[in-house]
């Protein structure tokens, strides 16, 4: 059987020709999932992996995304998130809109011919960096208290902005875009295993993880798992869970208080030069070299600041 991520039906209210939700929560419950719309999502708080077509990465407070439409996403909050009784918060804002929100055409007009391409590049989902993310972040929660006309205002007002900077990012390859053929909704049962996949990974990319293990819970033969994984996700289980830890390694590198070797066992690798082999294959650089780059980059923003 073909797994697809479930389609989400969005519902508008009376008064709204988009969808604007401020959502508070102990942790991020929606499913691996699309939807027709474009979804522009910012993580207000909280942190963990998100999962984007075939990208695994980390997500942390203040992410800002513009998400095309029929994307398959899901953010799973750290475990720590999911603990009986906690005092962790997830929220975020998110809008999900339509091409033709404002009008049959509107995005056609030559006024809006950057926007129309910031809404083609979407395709390839994009994370918005640099100076602008924070003026965006400001307008997302100064809607929450807006009137429907003037959110209608403030959300043109967003993309306009987006579109008018070079801050936008790609996440994904054209490589992805060609082989994503996303149309419709699978069963729930299909849904419940691809989470199970993810959840799994998430919970213990920190070891050695064997496809048999995941595959035994799923009643499935090594082989037919495997299949089924790389049908999905355009990779394989091994490339996958290396991405995963790769990019759980250059949050540690980050913070700047461990050794790369403790880094590299806290990361899920028992080889340390299998550690550098994957983080340079997928980096760009060794590790010492990103985390040189990342605390440079900190100091220039302070000075700057």
């Amino acid at each position: 059987m073909i797994m697809r991520p479930q389609l989400h039906k969005l519902p508008l209210v009376n008064d709204a020709s988009f969808l604007y939700n401020n959502w508070h929560c102990d942790h991020f419950d929606k499913p691996w999932h699309f939807h027709e719309e474009y979804e522009l999502v910012m993580i207000d708080k909280s942190k963990g992996s998100k999962f984007i077509g075939d990208k695994v990465s980390n997500f942390e407070e203040g992410d800002l995304m513009l998400i095309g439409p029929k994307i398959p996403h899901f953010f799973r909050n750290n475990a720590e998130y999911y603990k009986k009784n906690g005092k962790l918060e997830a929220s975020s804002i998110f809008i999900h809109f339509t091409n033709d929100f404002l009008g049959k055409n509107f995005f056609d007009l030559p006024e809006m011919k950057q926007v129309q391409k910031l809404l083609e590049s979407s395709q390839f989902a994009l994370e918005i960096h640099g100076n602008v993310k924070q003026q965006i972040i400001d307008k997302l929660h100064k809607m929450c208290t807006e009137s429907a006309p003037q959110r209608l205002v403030s959300l043109l007002d967003i993309l306009v902005t987006i579109a008018e900077s070079n801050d936008a990012m790609p996440v994904l390859s054209s490589r992805y875009q060609e082989n994503n053929n996303v149309n419709a909704s699978c069963h729930v049962k299909e849904v419940n295993r691809i989470n199970t996949i993810f959840e799994y990974i998430v919970n213990n990319f920190h070891r050695e993880i064997y496809v048999n293990e995941i595959a035994a819970i799923l009643h499935m033969s090594n082989a037919s798992f495997s299949r089924y994984f790389k049908h999905h996700t355009r990779k394989t289980f091994s490339d996958y869970v290396t991405e995963l830890r790769i990019s759980n390694a250059c949050k540690l590198l980050m913070m700047d208080d461990q050794s790369i070797s403790q880094i590299s066992f806290d990361s899920g690798f028992e080889n340390l030069s299998n550690f550098y082999k994957h983080f340079r294959r997928i980096t760009g650089v060794i590790p010492k070299e990103y985390r040189r780059r990342f605390l440079q980059n900190k100091t220039d923003c302070v000075i700057a600041n």
